[in-house]
């Protein structure tokens, strides 16, 4: 998800938005309220936080097996628990 930042925010601490995008994060500046500029890492790649890599190849497993074909129903809930 990307964050938002006003142009002051970025202002008073343009080194901790920098360290931010260089660990992956994504930023669109605002000025009145309106977007006027994204700051995001070079080459457009988000680096993944080690939470979200290790969901990332969860899923990557789940879908290489698959779901059985008699598995119950899942709902949202059961989703969020893993």
């Amino acid at each position: 998800m990307t964050k938002k930042l006003t142009l002051r925010e970025v202002d008073l601490d343009l080194d901790r938005c920098i360290r931010a995008v260089e660990a992956g994060e994504e930023f669109v500046i605002t000025r009145d309220g309106k977007p006027v500029a994204r700051l995001a890492p070079v080459g457009g790649k988000r680096a993944m936080t080690p939470t979200q890599q290790a969901a990332w190849d969860e899923l990557r497993a789940a879908m290489d097996t698959g779901w059985a074909l008699d598995a119950a129903p899942v709902d949202r809930d059961t989703l969020h628990e893993r």
